[in-house]
């Protein structure tokens, strides 16, 4: 007999019944707008992908022969299969969001091929993961090696599947396909089977590797059969280490994979909208405030290559070109609204608004093509993706966000209509039998209108909620029904109630006044951000004499880094005032919308000429967001002072031929890293990897130019010993040194003469450690043309 959610999971409180619902995207259409124009250039890039390219993963792991060859970059290096089941999430929005006819015959044709895949498997299991079968009966049988984005020498292989599981709820739950919802479940099962005979030490072990929102899809079956098995597997997914802390309000975040947790925290809190645990809401809840509040910058993103720094120094979102993953703020959002839905805080919507303009919408070039990080440092730029070539999970996320902007912009409870979004729409409040229309030029203006379209002289009663925007001053904001003011004493941060018998016409006008401000970094550095409303500003800033950028990826392994020349920061734009308080000097532009000047403001780039636009329509150029401030008298003291602190770093950059990131997860897979008896951590922030066996990455060197490798070394891990390998020559044989005279240390190695010589493409640096001892820490690798810097 099934046990039933209803009678035996759920144990909800009347608070929790109560809670807030968004509307179905089928029930919300976009007008003309910059939203509008995003979807449309979304759908035409999602239609110009190959569906069965994107099939051909599952099909070749299955045993079934491929229609067509698998796309290349991380769609045949390890991560097979992760964008199809982004492709199908992404079919079902776009479905829901448009109506397209196409798309629901690509989204059930892909359903249909993935059927065939699962039947051939025979078991339940549907995956693209290259020989993930062997991988898991290993698992399966208790045989585990986990590592922070491998389990079993696979990359991130729950992570993976999660997209394939994702993809499936989506297409049913948007679609309706019944097909998908039984697929789903039999790949529920299949887990089930798999992860039955681990222990929760084992379970501990292996979410060490990223693994998606694998909680927070099985609570989803759980919900939507009825059986608490699914959820209980669900609880098994939830990443104790990352949970406790949260729940007792900790922020041990720093060192830590950005988009590893936030898919985890986003399970915690629909476990705890289903069950009622109050550790987990804490956990869910803690880990928004202290990410919005204390880690994250102007556009809503947060993370530097990938990771938390320390939230005290965001020094590295200045030096470092690999600013806020895309990935992050998508799933930010995604928890920004389940948290919405438990308690309708405005700060909620003010944070979504931000992240969904500046960020998000900011992310897809006009032509088509995705961001995967946005450099925060100055006069820096973004590269976007290819149809056919950037396989980068930013894309995978990409194709969803910019086919769901529909979600958040109305939520109903009860009674009740909150209006979070000022996105030209339309509402079809099916419970009602009651349209609204939201016309507005926002954010070009400051206003909205909303029309109610209800049956002809029948009334319809309703509270309609409209967001008082954080950034409008207080009193400031104005309503009027039907021409008429209405007074009210809302805030800041909160919503203004309307509450009346609702006629056919009656119209909402708001008046959203919008005003000019600074943004100072969030560690209280001397960078500042311009907004104005929720909108952030940034400028174009000139290239590099007559340089010409290629602003689209390639579809090399590290093609979505942005790795053209770095712009010496002392050469960079700054504001040069006698003080901060010089928001007059910002002009607008006449005639131009969102368009600002600051005439004897800005020193460098164009310095008068430059103009202040929504970073949202800032493409194909270098640009500052960030600005350093001075004063007249301190600004040469300044700029030598960001030439000196940058000095050795650029230096050492230009002698560089490529270089590891040990311990973090992208710059180790973009370098394939291997290995046995592995593991990794942060010491002192700064992340580490060794092994008791051996680990390796390959590096590039295309023009044959190496002549050094340059590894960094801890003080603390003295006396262990192992072998260097170059190509299998022998480059050294160490014995990590206790008498270094700072915690951190490096040592160059000149490449075998043998490997100079050949000069290999290639260079396999492998690691092995000595018996009886310990291969690393190591905590940098470089590999140089040269000795310097």
């Amino acid at each position: 007999m099934k046990l039933r959610l209803a009678a035996c999971v759920l144990l909800v409180s009347g608070a929790w019944a109560q809670a807030a619902e968004l509307f179905p995207l089928a029930d919300v259409r976009l007008k003309p707008g910059p939203f509008l124009d995003a979807q449309t250039t979304n759908l035409n890039y999602m239609l110009a992908m190959e569906p069965d390219r994107l099939l051909a993963p599952f099909l070749r792991e299955a045993g079934l022969t491929p229609r067509q060859p698998s796309y290349g970059n991380w769609e045949s290096t390890g991560l097979d299969g992760h964008m199809g089941g982004h492709y199908l999430s992404a079919l079902a929005l776009m479905h829901a969001a448009t109506g397209d006819a196409e798309v629901l015959r690509r989204l059930n044709y892909v359903v249909a091929e993935l059927k065939r895949a699962q039947e051939a498997n025979g078991d339940g299991y549907l995956g693209g993961i290259p020989g993930g079968r062997q991988a898991w009966r290993d698992v399966a049988a208790g045989k585990l090696e986990a590592d922070n984005f491998s389990v079993n020498g696979k990359w991130v292989p729950w992570y993976n599947l999660h997209k394939v599981y994702a993809g499936l709820r989506d297409a049913y739950r948007h679609a309706g396909n019944e097909d998908a919802r039984a697929m789903l479940i039999q790949l529920s099962d299949w887990a089930l089977r798999l992860t039955s005979r681990l222990s929760s030490d084992q379970m501990e072990q292996m979410l060490r590797a990223e693994h998606g929102g694998m909680n927070e899809i099985l609570a989803d079956v759980a919900a939507m059969t009825g059986e608490r098995k699914y959820l209980d597997l669900a609880l098994r997914f939830s990443h104790q280490a990352v949970l406790q802390p949260l729940a007792q309000g900790q922020d041990k975040l720093t060192g830590l994979h950005a988009n590893t947790q936030i898919p985890k925290v986003i399970g915690f809190k629909r476990i705890a909208d289903m069950t009622g645990r109050q550790d987990l809401d804490r956990a869910a809840g803690f880990f928004w405030q202290t990410v919005v509040d204390r880690r994250s910058v102007a556009i809503g993103g947060n993370s530097v290559k990938e990771h938390f720094h320390d939230e005290k120094d965001f020094g590295a979102m200045i030096h470092e070109v690999e600013g806020p993953e895309t990935c992050n703020t998508y799933n930010m959002l995604k928890l920004t609204g389940m948290l919405f839905r438990s308690s309708q805080k405005g700060s909620y919507s003010d944070y979504y608004e931000r992240a969904l303009y500046n960020h998000i919408l900011s992310s897809q070039r006009p032509g088509g093509g995705f961001v995967y990080f946005t450099p925060m440092r100055p006069n820096h730029y973004r590269v976007y993706s290819q149809v056919d070539k950037g396989m980068w999970c930013c894309v995978g996320s990409g194709i969803e966000s910019h086919a769901k902007y529909g979600e958040f912009i109305y939520a109903h409870e009860d009674d009740a209509l909150f209006v979070n979004l000022f996105i030209p729409s339309t509402l079809h409040w099916r419970a009602k039998g009651i349209r609204i229309t939201q016309a507005t030029r926002f954010p070009d203006q400051g206003s909205t209108r909303l029309t109610v379209d209800a049956p002809a002289n029948v009334p319809g009663t309703f509270t309609m909620m409209i967001r008082y925007p954080g950034w409008v001053e207080p009193g400031k904001l104005v309503v009027k029904v039907n021409g008429k003011a209405v007074e009210h004493d809302a805030q800041p941060g909160g919503y203004v109630s309307l509450s009346r018998d609702w006629r056919k016409g009656d119209r909402v006008d708001v008046q959203l006044p919008m005003t000019t401000r600074l943004e100072q970094m969030p560690d209280r550095s001397n960078y500042y951000a311009v907004l104005h409303g929720p909108i952030v500003l940034a400028a174009k800033t000139r290239m590099f004499g007559d340089e010409k950028l290629n602003f689209l990826a390639d579809e090399s392994r590290m093609g979505h880094i942005a790795g053209g020349q770095v712009c010496p920061l002392e050469a960079a734009p700054m504001l040069v005032s006698d003080s901060t308080d010089f928001l007059r000097r910002i002009k607008p532009v006449k005639g131009k919308a969102l368009t600002f000047t600051a005439p004897g403001l800005v020193h460098g780039a164009a310095d008068n000429a430059t103009e202040f636009i929504p970073f949202f329509r800032l493409h194909d150029s270098r640009y500052t967001m960030y600005w350093q401030h001075s004063t007249p008298a301190n600004l040469q003291r300044m700029q030598a002072g960001n030439a000196a602190r940058e000095a050795d770093r650029l230096a050492l950059d230009a002698l560089t031929v490529d270089q590891v990131a040990p311990g973090e997860q992208q710059p180790e897979s973009d370098h394939f890293f291997k290995g046995e008896g592995v593991d990794a951590g942060v010491n002192n922030g700064r992340h580490w990897r060794h092994a008791s066996k051996w680990f390796s990455y390959e590096l590039k060197d295309p023009k044959g130019e190496a002549k050094l490798l340059r590894l960094t070394f801890a003080r603390a891990d003295a006396g262990r010993r192992f072998d260097i390998e170059v190509n299998g020559v022998r480059l050294a044989e160490v014995a990590l040194r206790g008498d270094a005279a700072q915690e951190f240390y490096t040592v160059d190695y000149p490449l075998p003469a043998s490997v100079v010589q050949a000069k290999p493409a290639i260079l396999s640096v492998r690691f092995v450690a000595r018996p009886g001892s310990v291969a690393g820490g190591l905590y940098g690798l470089r590999l140089l043309r040269q000795s310097g810097g």
